[in-house]
């Protein structure tokens, strides 16, 4: 299987090219590759990233001419992935917040053929704190994860990890695409994969917490977290799945 890490970046000019680095050297030599994702970034993050595919031959690179937001920079990077006919998509962040050397380690579940969708959770392994998760993230964390998992009927540790790992056929299965432009995409991608009949697999990662990460803004953030389980109440997931499925002929276990 070929595994293709995709990067979305934004403001990334000083992080991305230790996090190209820390990726593990197994991927290129596999013949994986790293598609970097430059969602309009104001500085030259562009530059950085171009200047990082000259001399490393799996680093590939897409520009955006207007900012379309994490998710929407995901969804470019998973279909430039697609398209290149990779089987497996971590997502690192480009701030290195999440750990970019355990990139291929979180693709194992994937590929032993054991899972359609990974998350690396800080929760999981109980040392979220311990990594410095502010307690004001924290215990939001944990309310928001507890309202999530009551309304999608989900046993997650958490649902607001960005460490995840899709596979091909899950990407077939789902309408990503359709899904938001922002940093929803990921617990978006979760419920759509419960309601395909995929458990999410929840693999422990260290808890890395700074002043140069997770710049995420906590109250808009938190407000769509509750308008994303408004929508699951009232059938959009459900309805984008099923629409999906029968315009394609793509469904997942629950089809």
């Amino acid at each position: 299987m070929k595994i293709a890490v995709i990067i979305p970046s934004y403001k990334a000019a000083e992080t991305l090219p230790g996090v190209i680095d820390a990726l593990p050297d197994g991927l290129a030599s596999s013949g994986g590759v790293a598609v970097i994702v430059n969602d309009a970034s104001p500085d030259n993050t562009g530059e950085v990233a171009e200047n990082l595919a000259k001399t490393h031959e799996h680093v590939h690179v897409v520009h955006h001419e207007i900012n379309r937001g994490y998710g929407g920079a995901l969804k470019t990077g998973l279909s430039h992935g697609y398209e290149m006919g990779c089987d497996v998509f971590p997502v690192v962040h480009s701030d290195g917040q999440y750990a970019p050397h355990l990139a291929l380690a979180l693709c194992v579940p994937i590929l032993e053929g054991k899972a359609e969708i990974v998350q690396g959770s800080r929760f999981k392994g109980g040392g979220a704190r311990e990594g410095g998760m502010p307690a004001s993230r924290y215990y939001a964390n944990r309310g928001l994860t507890t309202m999530e998992n009551l309304t999608f009927g989900t046993r997650m540790a958490e649902f607001h990890s960005g460490y995840m790992v899709f596979s091909r056929k899950l990407l077939e299965a789902v309408p990503y695409k359709e899904l938001q432009d922002n940093y929803n995409f990921d617990a978006e991608m979760i419920i759509m994969a419960q309601l395909a009949g995929y458990k999410c697999t929840e693999i422990p990662i260290p808890t890395r917490y700074d002043d140069e990460t997770s710049s995420l803004d906590p109250i808009p953030y938190g407000v769509n977290v509750l308008k994303m389980m408004a929508r699951y109440t009232l059938g959009h997931y459900r309805k984008l799945l099923d629409d999906h499925t029968a315009a394609t002929g793509q469904h997942g276990l629950g089809g």
